[in-house]
């Protein structure tokens, strides 16, 4: 008898039927539109925050240059040649980039704290390579001078002038960053993957073997199995790496003792990356790196998120601020306008239901119809908004528009960008100084959880317009019928 008479009741009441569920659609199909695109903004978050410290890795420990230390200035020196110019000369400088270097001693001292599941450690170089020839001058007489000589048969000097001779050298700046060959999993490389050769093998961990990244490949027309010159050592190629998101943390990686040796570093790193037993405790596990190993600066992917500006980070901070506010308070007016029309309606009843009252039918029964019909609009406007959320998030994937992740270059404190030069903390080992830019397409991914979400939503939306309903006809009594017939 209920659903015979819940099935009349809403066919017969189509239009007002249809008003109420478009109202909630419009509500639900907000949610699910602003809750998608918060889910694709954190997604670009993590694949910019990826770029910057590669996977599996939760924080980096370094420790910062001395403010009253200066920077390490390269001096070059050349060879006299005795007789023919335009021989070819070069030379390369290697500098340490970032940091004071920690003992590497300090990555098993890291390892050691509590929630630290793994540490490595890491060296990041910068190598200036000037190469170029001298040009010998000529020497140009003016003249034959006194052919006689001078008093006492001296021969004067010749009178004339040096043309032509001169240098032409070239600086190019490149950067290579000593890895841990023993653990693949974590540190830089891990944010690459290998397109051409392969990667480090466990044993090469003195080996003169280099991994390239395409970028730099393709530019010095490199491939794998040809060689690279640094400092006089040259380094065979057996891969090339292509970074994920397109800006790779070095243009060179070797193994970690080849790097020392190069900056005669030895037993020295620059950064140690860290990854936790469980990432939820963060917070407390760079608490105990700070308080145990002294000098160090630990710097987390919250720290870094902190760092990255731009329209990522305006269009973020716009989907969890003003378009989740927004969409609560559209979905809060959409109840509050199914309930009154739910209610409107049931005074336009009062005949039917001071009818029904007369009847028989018990004040809950009455309840019970008209909160089973508000459940009913609110499935439809569910199944209305979801339809209308999936079509408005398939079209922001579809646009995919771009957004532009800015990151700054940190100093070496807290919250600093970068591992390398001129950075701080988790960024890239050798993350330029300058401020960084990466573009990011944008997509509305839709899980289970937004769709469990909606449904949830039309049932309380029905719900609510139910009570609203309810309560007004629970007062109805058969006196009222009766004078409206009159």
């Amino acid at each position: 008898m209920f659903l015979t008479y819940l099935r009349r009741e809403l066919r017969r009441r189509r239009k007002a039927a249809l008003v109420v569920a478009s109202g909630l659609a419009l509500g639900i199909a907000l949610v699910i539109v602003v809750d998608s695109v918060s889910s694709g903004m954190g997604k670009a978050q993590e694949k910019v925050l990826q770029s910057l410290y590669g996977l599996g890795t939760d924080m980096t420990v370094t420790k910062a240059a001395e403010a009253s230390t200066a920077p390490e200035r390269p001096r070059f020196r050349f060879d006299a040649q005795e007789d023919g110019s335009g021989e070819e000369q070069s030379t390369d400088h290697v500098m340490v980039q970032g940091f004071q270097t920690l003992a590497s001693s300090t990555v098993g001292k890291v390892g050691e704290q509590s929630g630290v599941a793994d540490a490595v450690g890491g060296l990041s170089l910068q190598v200036v390579k000037v190469s170029g020839e001298f040009t010998r001058g000529r020497f140009q007489q003016d003249g034959q001078g006194d052919q006689d000589g001078g008093p006492g048969g001296v021969q004067p000097a010749p009178e004339g002038r040096v043309q032509g001779g001169g240098a032409d050298f070239d600086v190019n700046s490149y950067s290579v960053y000593g890895t841990d060959v023993t653990e693949p999993e974590l540190g830089p490389l891990t944010s690459s993957r290998i397109t051409s050769g392969r990667t480090f093998k466990a044993s090469e961990t003195d080996a003169k073997v280099a991994v390239v990244d395409s970028a730099h490949a393709k530019e010095k027309k490199l491939e794998t199995g040809d060689t690279v010159t640094v400092k006089g050592t040259k380094y065979k190629i057996i891969g090339i790496a292509t970074a994920d998101s397109g800006d790779a943390a070095a243009n060179l990686y070797i193994p970690l003792k080849q790097a020392q040796k190069l900056a005669d570093a030895e037993d020295k790193v620059t950064t140690i990356y860290v990854r936790a037993t469980d990432s939820q405790q963060l917070d407390a596990v760079k608490s105990g790196i700070q308080k145990n190993v002294a000098g160090t600066t630990v710097t987390t992917s919250a720290d870094l998120a902190d760092t990255v500006s731009g329209s990522l980070s305006t269009a973020s901070s716009l989907a969890t601020g003003v378009g989740k506010w927004l969409s609560i308070a559209v979905l809060a007016t959409a109840f509050l306008v199914a309930g009154l029309l739910t209610s409107s309606a049931v005074s336009r009843r009062v005949r039917e239901f001071g009818t029904l009252k007369a009847l028989g039918w018990t004040s809950g029964r009455v309840t019970r119809q008209v909160v089973g019909e508000a459940v009913v609009h609110g499935l439809v406007g569910g199944a209305l908004g979801i339809a209308l959320g999936l079509a408005g998030a398939y079209a922001v994937t579809a646009i995919s528009p771009t957004l532009q992740a800015q990151l700054g270059a940190g100093g070496g404190g807290a919250g600093g960008p970068g591992g390398g030069p001129g950075g701080g903390g988790m960024a890239g080992p050798v993350r330029q100084a300058a401020a960084k830019t990466l573009d990011v397409a944008l997509t509305a991914p839709v899980g289970l959880t937004t769709i469990a979400l909606a449904v949830g939503l039309a049932v309380a939306g029905g719900l609510v317009a139910g009570a609203f309903g309810g309560w007004r006809a629970s007062r109805l009594r058969p006196a009222d019928a009766l004078r409206r017939v009159a």
